[in-house]
Order: C-alpha cells, then structure tokens, then sequence
C-alpha cells in the first residue's frame, strides 16, 4: 500500500505505528479527523495475515468512526486502532500498558475503548497507563455494558422509520424479523416483544433462542430470516447482509438495525429504496454505544445517556429530510448530514481554554 497516497485520498490526518519488542505487541492507529474533538474509536485484535490487511482495516474503520461521531452530535472525530495478533495467545498486562503507554504519548489525539477480541479488562490496563480511554469498567466511573443503549437507540431509530413510512411510532403496530439475539439484538427482541409485537428471530446460539421463545417469538432458520414475511428487518449480527442475493428475497417496508455494515455495498441502499423499502444508515442508528462510552469523558452518568440516545430518533428524522431535499437515498443523506457538520465546525475557530486537570471529572484514580 502506498500510504500517504492512500491516506491523502481517504483524508487522514496521522497514523501511527507501535512496536513493544518485550511484549510482542504490534499495534498501528488511524486518526481521521479531529475538526469536532478528538478521535474516538474503538481498539481491535485480529491475526491479520498482513501489515498491508491490517493498515487497511484500520484506515477503512477510522474514516467510519468520523462518520459515526459527526451524525451523532458528538464533539469527537475519528479514529481506530488494531493489534496484530491472537487474541487467544498473545495477551498480557504488560501487553497492554504497554500500548496505553503508546496511546498516551499521543496526547489525547485518540482516545480507545474496547472492539472486536478485547474487552473491558484489556481497556483496564490501558487505563492503568493513559486516561484516553473509554468503556473502563464501573468502578473507575464508566459505564459497563453499552448493549442497552445501543439497542434502546435502535428501537428510536425503527420509531423514527415507522413515523416516516406508517405515520405513527406504535411498535406493537408491526412485525419484524430480528437476524440475531446477541448483546444487542436480545434487548430489542424483549422491548418490541413488551410493546405485544410479532417478532420473528434467527440466531445460532440455542440458549439465547430458548429464550425468545420463551418470550414468544417465533423462530426461523439462518437462512430463513430473509424470507419472512414482516414490516421490518432488523439486522443485528453479522455485516452484508443486504446484497444481491437477499434484496430480493426480504418483504418487508423497512430495514433498520444494529448490525454494523449492512449494505454489502453502498448501492445496495439505493436497490432497497428503488424498491419502496426504507433503510435506516447503519452508523446512525447504532450509534447509542458510542454516544454511552463518550459520556465518560465528562464523567459518566446513565440519565444523560439515556436522554442523548433518545435522539437517535430525531437523527434519522433528519437523515430523511436531507434524503428528500436533496433528492438521494438515505446512506448518502447519513454521509452528507456528516459532511456538512464537519465543514461547518471547521470554520469556527474556538477561543484558547486552560486544559482541565488530567482525569475528568467523575473518574476515579487509578489504584
């Protein structure tokens, strides 16, 4: 990969690559674009067969967090970082203090928090060496399991998508077609299952299933789920499920879920509308966890997260209207909602405040 090229293409403002030779440790980080706040973004472990794999991953996932960061309303920009290794055998304490170290000298530019193969303990130890970091566990002031807010912001969005498409919010009003009960998917299969909804579910974990069925879903196969016959698709496990195979197997009026990139293709979110569905951008409507982890920065606080995942709903709302005025399909509307944040703000230019002290307010010091 030819990497200035490639991040000047891409709009890149730094990347940076960590070696620890004691540890193992092989790390590179992405920062987008800072124009809102610092980069946010979460930290994976993969045993990526390549540097060059690893560099586009990680470059790809930074520019989505930017995305991510502007719709929501957040001060925050974009950024990502991947290890390259086994996250079965190659973690240790040392493993990752020595990565907070290598965060921490980046001067609050990019601030981690857990991703893909790491967790809440992982991101302790990085906090042992660096307060930017988000998604600690409670007792150092964060804000646990993000799940609940990430499926509560999800269900806004759906409301937002019955308004656009039925006129109303009622949930009990539709059905819908849940692919995966997981972390997430669980917590929307119970709400719209409490609202008396039809809910339909697939997944391959047994125990979760027994327990939809317990909750009086109906249950499908995998492969089944594309074929149900609902109001809505709710997308909450794996990425690319709408493409050219599936499209034209879904019947339903709208697709809105928690899985992160749905559309195998960007076009694909066009072929849905072509074909009368509505999709709700992935990016915005599941955007409640980020939203819960950024609240730490300020010190955490559960009835502010609550209230600012809320209006997920008046984010979709928006995305419609800039679907409308400008004549575009919704992702695009996402993107341009995103844009126009981004180039606004970058033209205003803040006054210099005295830095507040090292560890926010409300997170309590490291032992």
């Amino acid at each position: 990969m030819e990497l200035f090229a490639t991040a000047e293409q891409m709009g890149h403002e730094q990347v940076v690559f960590f070696h620890h030779k004691e540890s193992g440790l092989k790390a590179i980080v992405a920062i987008h674009n800072t124009v809102l706040g610092p980069a946010l973004g979460g930290l994976r472990m993969w045993p990526y067969e390549s540097e060059d794999e690893a560099l586009t991953d990680v470059l790809r996932l930074s520019r989505g967090m930017t995305y991510k960061a502007a719709v929501s309303g957040l001060n925050l920009g974009g950024g990502k970082s991947v290890i390259i290794g086994d996250p079965k055998k190659d973690k240790s304490e040392a493993f990752f203090r020595a990565l907070g170290k290598f965060i921490d000298s980046l001067g609050g530019r990019y601030i981690t928090a857990e991703d893909v193969n790491t967790t809440v303990n992982d991101m302790e130890y990085i906090f042992a060496e660096t307060d930017n970091v988000v998604g600690v566990p409670e007792v150092h002031g964060g804000g646990g399991d993000p799940s609940p807010l990430t499926a509560y912001g999800t269900i806004r969005g759906i409301q937002a998508c019955l308004n656009r498409k039925y006129g109303h919010t009622d949930l009990s009003k539709a059905s819908y077609a849940v692919q995966g009960a997981g972390n997430v998917g669980i917590h929307i299969i119970r709400t719209l299952r409490e609202a008396g909804a039809k809910v339909t579910v697939c997944d391959m974990n047994e125990k979760r299933l027994e327990e939809c069925r317990e909750m009086g879903c109906e249950i499908v196969d995998l492969d089944a789920i594309y074929d149900v016959d609902c109001d809505v698709y709710v997308p909450c496990a794996l990425g690319a499920t709408v493409n050219d195979d599936t499209i034209p197997r879904l019947k339903c009026d709208i697709v809105a879920g928690s899985a992160n990139n749905q559309l195998a293709e960007e076009r694909h979110g066009t072929e849905l509308e072509k074909r009368g569905m509505i999709y709700a951008p992935d990016y915005a409507i599941n955007a409640g966890g980020l939203m819960n982890v950024a609240i730490e920065l300020q010190g955490y606080n559960k009835d502010r997260a609550y209230r600012q995942v809320k209006g997920i709903y008046d984010i979709i709302e928006k995305i419609f209207e800039i679907a409308d005025r400008d004549s575009i399909p919704s992702w695009q509307a996402a993107d341009r909602l995103a844009e126009e944040r981004i180039e606004a703000m970058s033209h205003v230019k803040l006054p210099h405040v005295e830095q507040r002290s090292k560890r926010a307010s409300g997170r309590r010091p490291k032992a």
